[in-house]
């Protein structure tokens, strides 16, 4: 194991979380919010010192790095970011518990936007910046931001791949260009991109630039954490509106968007994958809209498919902005909610969820089997976009499916010691293994 590369790993991520800290420091600067200035500076101060120790350990190191370390340091990564990350509400006093501000920075980071915090407005525009950003750094993965800004992994293509893999959200990483830190620069381009013209369109729909930022954040990362008590419920109907197109795009793989950079139109519309997230999303849609209008909803029509749009997009992205109470729909309503919490959004896109290529990957996987127990004697290949599934694709898929079942299970037990409801605890655990954040009841 080689210990002194991934420390000088992870001092290089601590560099970039203190640059992060950066611009939520000038907000609280310039809104003059004493106590958060504090709570930067002390975590800033932290970060640095933390990395020099773990840089002048490193000196002398092997450049060998394998996919054991890449593993090893994306796990122990997240864990020292999100520590440094909570010092900032805890060195402020504005969230006391330190578990509590670990809980609310590793909601960020993770994008799933679970809160313990019931006065959000209370904690100052400062933190909140650092709170929704928490979200657009871990929307992509902020070991895919380090292989996109630090010059020393040009030099390191070994451990490059190594680490994408274990960072990226799908069944499997490929290289989109020959080299992986060009691979990853080209996704932090597509998101930029995307982030900037949300921004640029929240504003023209009206939304205050701080809102717009923050909002633009949390779609981008699909993480939820809104900057007022009622969540979106206050923006306008265009904001509402912009805001569920561009969390659908966000949940679309960004290999989508690379091949029509590059003018491969076809290519990129024909994905079976891509054919599967829109029909569930826009079917979801229909399903919730017709059936609150059925239940009799004393809101118009359009109203009633704007609200039905923006969950479903939540929901399915993983997002979990919202802008209606969806504890008091329908139960057909609810059920279809609780089904999009499972299937997520696209492998390779910010969304979370078991992905809709598993998804597909199962289904097929499933119809073959049933085809070779009818008819022993056929030959019935799984395939996907036209292409043979391999059976490394099949096991890998097979088994994340199986830890998600026995995680799931043993964190529903668990938490059934607290003695809440059943539906409290089913979408609970739901909301949060999914990196969604709210659930019913």
């Amino acid at each position: 194991m080689n210990y002194k590369i991934m420390m000088r790993v992870c001092s290089w991520i601590l560099v970039i979380e203190i640059g992060c800290m950066t611009p939520a420091l000038g907000v609280a600067i310039y809104t003059g919010d004493q106590m958060a200035v504090i709570g930067f500076i002390g975590a800033m101060a932290a970060a640095g010192t933390l990395s020099l120790l773990m840089y002048t350990g490193s000196v002398r190191r092997r450049m060998n790095f394998y996919a054991k370390e890449g593993m090893l340091v994306t796990a122990f990564a997240w864990i020292l970011l999100s520590i440094v990350g909570a010092l900032p509400f805890y060195l402020s006093g504005r969230i006391p518990g330190f578990v509590d501000a670990l809980f609310e920075i590793i909601s960020g980071f993770t994008t799933t936007g679970a809160s313990v915090v019931s006065d959000v407005e209370g904690l100052g525009k400062g933190l909140l910046f650092w709170r929704s950003f928490s979200h657009w750094i871990g929307g992509m993965g902020v070991l895919v931001f380090f292989l996109a800004i630090i010059p020393s992994a040009h030099k390191g293509e070994g451990y490059s791949l190594h680490l994408l893999r274990a960072e990226s959200p799908g069944p499997s990483v490929n290289k989109m260009v020959p080299r992986m830190r060009d691979t990853a620069t080209a996704l932090y381009r597509i998101y930029v991109v995307l982030t900037v013209i949300n921004i640029v369109l929240l504003l023209l729909s009206g939304m205050k630039p701080f809102d717009s930022f923050c909002i633009a954040f949390g779609t981008a990362g699909t993480g939820g954490f809104a900057v007022l008590n009622s969540g979106c419920a206050e923006y306008t109907p265009m904001a509402q509106w912009i805001t569920t197109v561009f969390m659908l795009l966000f949940g679309i793989n960004f290999s989508v968007y690379y091949m029509m950079a590059h003018k491969r139109f076809k290519e990129a519309i024909k994905g079976e994958e891509l054919r599967m997230y829109l029909f569930i999303v826009f079917a979801s849609i229909a399903g919730i809209a017709a059936n609150l209008m059925r239940s009799g909803s004393t809101h118009p029509l359009g109203k009633n498919v704007r609200d039905a749009a923006f969950q479903v997009a939540s929901i399915i992205t993983t997002t979990g902005f919202s802008t209606a109470d969806f504890n008091l729909w329908p139960d057909f309503s609810q059920a279809i909610l609780i089904c999009l919490m499972f299937v997520g959004a696209c492998a390779g896109s910010t969304g979370g969820g078991i992905k809709v290529s598993r998804i597909l990957i199962l289904g097929k996987t499933l119809g073959k089997e049933l085809k070779q127990a009818l008819h022993p004697q056929v030959v019935a290949p799984a395939r996907m976009d036209g292409k043979l599934l391999n059976h490394e694709t099949i096991r890998t898929t097979n088994v994340f499916l199986a830890a998600y079942i026995f995680i799931f299970a043993a964190s529903f037990f668990l938490i059934s010691l607290d003695g809440f409801d059943m539906v409290t605890n089913f979408t609970a655990i739901a909301a949060t293994l999914n990196n969604i954040g709210p659930g019913l009841a």
